[in-house]
């Protein structure tokens, strides 16, 4: 009964992950921005790319996570597990570039920065307890 609620619940979280990078991760009320558009950084979107785009590399392992999730093979559960133990240690690398403070000033932690980080350990999570019903072999050969 848990692996099949989890199961549901892992995809909910591929989902969300990849949502999540395209909302606002902070915002930056610093000065050196000018433009009011360019404060606020997304997954896509840090200003000058100073901190790269994290969300194509969340994006496309949300997606291969989606499939290996919904492949009932018992190499896509294994494999997902490490995909799934990966993103979360990008995640964490991300929340913590996107919301250091610099130069005593604190940027604004918005919704997106937190979802992603949640999403992704739902994943894994997920992906710890697959889904998945082996069938009995023969011992007797």
């Amino acid at each position: 009964m848990v692996p099949k609620i989890l199961y549901w619940v892992g995809l909910a979280a591929c989902i969300t992950l990849i949502v999540s990078c395209f909302m606002p991760w902070s915002y930056y009320a610093d000065a050196s921005i000018v433009n009011e558009a360019e404060r606020t950084f997304t997954g896509f979107y840090s200003f000058g790319n100073n901190y790269g785009k994290p969300g194509k590399f969340l994006v496309g392992i949300g997606v291969i996570v989606l499939v290996l999730m919904l492949l009932p093979k018992i190499w896509a559960k294994r494999s997902n597990l490490f995909v799934c133990a990966l993103c979360v240690g990008y995640a964490i690398k991300s929340y913590i570039l996107f919301t250091s403070c610099y130069n005593a000033y604190c940027p604004e932690k918005k919704l997106g920065i937190f979802l992603m980080l949640i999403a992704s350990i739902v994943m894994l999570v997920a992906s710890a307890f697959p889904n998945l019903s082996l069938k009995a072999t023969d011992s007797k050969k």
